[in-house]
């Protein structure tokens, strides 16, 4: 069948297009009023800001008290580009050629529109166009929700965020980034209340442009009412509100003129320049003044883009690409022993072997039985490599493109749990068996909760303790249609490395009805690798990660088909 390649044209010419035409009506704008000062897109009786208070914000002042947040000014350091943000959604959402046309026009939008008389703004919103426009709405609401989160912790400032937390009510206001790409993190991780910004315009479906000052100062009126009534009644009863400002130097039209106004504020507090230098990154984690800390995210870039870095990945990538291929083959043809570990650091990757796991002691007949973390798809083959010996991995759900490639066994299972224990069961007595008992990839210093089905098979358990790292590109994804690329894109990073660390076996659970050994079998093994990788144990699930990245549960559509599958690939393995 013929491909039809004039959708993924058009989606690329569509925000040259839109781009065209905001320089011309920013343009033509600045020369009728270059030498004027921006006006607020509300009305002009308006009143300006509360002046700033002269004394230092102390957070005591702001228990009980509603705060309305400029999240430029205040939430993000002031190193942050907001070329990196749009960066990010550019090749996430739309993908690397995307991302190489925001990367090609960039330079040219500095030089029309500067950071004086409003320009930074501009250029903002002209970024935003060429990031955005022509991607589907829903796409660029999932980079938002599960890809921004860990850019926007990153370059969050733990001041901002313990005054944040310190007030009763918070309203935060971004005049740069839009509000979809902003609003999860604000409201799951720093606990705002309500999140008012520049709004995306849609037709279809399809993002189309963003709206202007005028539109975005109306929306923002809208959605206030319902968390600043009282303070919004007492405004316009006496023309002054009762929420706290907190601003930053130089803030005036726009959006945050109008939220900033003494309608809403009846006192503001400014950061300045010298005092964002002072202000502290979040730590690790994301615990400071309650921050909730960041377990999962999705998103292949692991680095922050800035424009000197993404010109960097772009020179980068057909090396990249050649690298991922040799890789692979070297991996497909040598699959065990040292000599994997040879090519590998020849090749850039580097591998940390701690312990000696074909030196573990059996459980009686039959193979022996590792359980490991899950940090990418190649766990099982790394495992095996270290071995030195052929291992089956079991897997809820493998690309076909990953089970071709796969230099070892693998094998599917069902969800039914006593066909599930049965299966592995069989598989255990063939040889060596490969369990990740949490279900999924976790990416971050955490364990999800570890599934018992290992402990009901009866064997010793001997647990590995794995550790992957990449310095380019995420080796993981939640997208379906993008899992079969995992492998490729750990293997394309310059210095990806590799520890795997074999723990002292741990004892069979007795047979229970009940089931609660296997559970204590495996909250031992969770703890026992915990310790040795320093990761924080959870009880979270697969179930958990997907909702929150994905909204669904995970499970592919055709589980039937995947059963059938299961039980073809078990008759065929040897």
């Amino acid at each position: 069948m013929p491909t039809n390649h004039s959708s993924s044209y058009s989606s690329l010419f569509e925000p040259l297009l839109a781009l065209s035409s905001l320089l011309l009506r920013r343009l033509s704008a600045a020369v009728r009023h270059h030498r004027g000062r921006n006006t607020p897109p509300a009305s002009s009786d308006v009143p300006p800001p509360p002046p700033p208070s002269s004394s230092p914000l102390e957070l005591d002042s702001l228990y009980g008290r509603t705060v309305v947040v400029d999240v430029d000014a205040w939430l993000l350091l002031p190193a942050v580009d907001a070329f990196t943000f749009f960066m990010v959604v550019a090749v996430e959402a739309g993908g690397f050629l995307r991302g190489l046309l925001l990367l090609l026009v960039y330079p040219l939008l500095c030089l029309l529109l500067g950071d004086g008389d409003g320009g930074g703004g501009a250029r903002a919103r002209a970024m935003a166009t060429v990031a955005l426009v022509g991607l589907e709405e829903r796409e660029v609401a999932r980079v938002g929700r599960a890809v921004m989160p860990r850019l926007l912790m990153a370059a969050a400032a733990a001041e901002g965020a313990e005054a944040v937390r310190a007030a009763r009510r918070s309203v935060a206001v971004s005049a740069t980034l839009p509000r979809v790409m902003v609003e999860a993190f604000l409201r799951e991780h720093v606990g705002v209340d309500a999140v008012v910004g520049p709004e995306l315009r849609s037709v279809a479906g399809v993002v189309a442009g963003i709206m202007d000052d005028a539109d975005a100062a109306r929306v923002a009126a809208r959605r206030l009412p319902a968390l600043l009534g009282d303070e919004m009644d007492q405004g316009e009863a006496d023309g002054a509100g009762a929420a706290v400002g907190l601003v930053g130097e130089g803030r005036s039209g726009g959006t945050v003129h109008y939220l900033f106004s003494r309608y809403y504020c009846k006192e503001t507090f400014t950061a300045t320049e010298a005092d964002k230098r002072r202000w502290r990154p979040l730590p690790p984690g994301g615990e400071c003044g309650g921050v909730k800390p960041l377990v999962f995210h999705d998103g292949r870039l692991a680095f922050p883009p800035t424009p000197s870095a993404a010109l960097a990945m772009y020179a980068y990538l057909p090396f990249g690409v050649a690298l991922a291929v040799s890789r692979i083959v070297a991996l497909s043809l040598l699959p065990y022993g040292r000599a994997t570990f040879l090519v590998g650091a020849l090749t850039g990757v580097h591998y940390r072997l701690v312990g000696a796991g074909h030196d573990a002691g059996g459980g009686g007949g039959g193979g022996r039985l590792y359980v490991c973390n899950h940090r990418t798809l190649l766990d099982p083959i790394v495992v095996a490599a270290a071995l030195g010996k052929p291992v089956t991995a079991v897997t809820y759900s493998l690309s076909r493109v990953s089970e071709m490639i796969a230099p070892i066994r693998t094998a599917r299972l069902t969800r039914d749990r006593e066909e599930d224990r049965r299966s592995m069961a069989a598989l255990l007595a063939r040889g060596d068996l490969v369990v990740c008992p949490e279900g999924t990839t976790c990416r971050e210093g955490y364990l999800l909760r570890f599934s018992p089905l290992f402990a009901e098979l009866g064997a010793d358990v001997n647990p590995v303790a794995l550790d992957a790292r990449v310095d380019m590109f995420h080796g993981t994804s939640t997208t379906p249609a993008a899992k079969w690329m995992d492998p490729f894109y750990f293997m394309m990073n310059p210095k990806p490395s590799y520890c795997v660390e074999f723990l002292p076996r741990a004892a069979p659970a007795p047979a229970a009805e009940d089931g609660g050994d296997s559970i204590r079998v495996a909250n031992r093994v969770q703890r026992q690798i915990g310790e040795a990788l320093g990761f924080e144990l959870t009880g979270m699930t697969r179930k958990d990660k997907y909702m929150m990245l994905a909204g669904n549960e995970g499970v592919v559509a055709a589980a039937a088909a995947a059963a059938a599958a299961a039980a073809t690939t078990i008759k065929a393995s040897r």
